[in-house]
């Protein structure tokens, strides 16, 4: 996910992708303890879209300001 991308999207749109992507963390974290987890690459990847969204999320809202 790039940042240019989700610069596109409105307020609501990168609180709904926040979501999702809070949801795929929980997910892989039960995988992980229950000794499922085949996709370690994928904590720091969903971990750093997450600081993505944080970032543009607080960026819009001092720009509104």
């Amino acid at each position: 996910m790039k940042a240019a991308d989700l610069r596109a999207k409105g307020a609501q749109d990168l609180q709904d992708e926040l979501i999702e992507l809070r949801k795929e963390q929980f997910k892989l974290r039960m995988q992980y303890s229950m000794g499922q987890a085949s996709r370690n690459h994928e904590f720091s990847r969903i971990r750093k879209d997450i600081a993505r969204v944080k970032t543009i999320l607080t960026e819009k809202a001092s720009a509104s300001e």
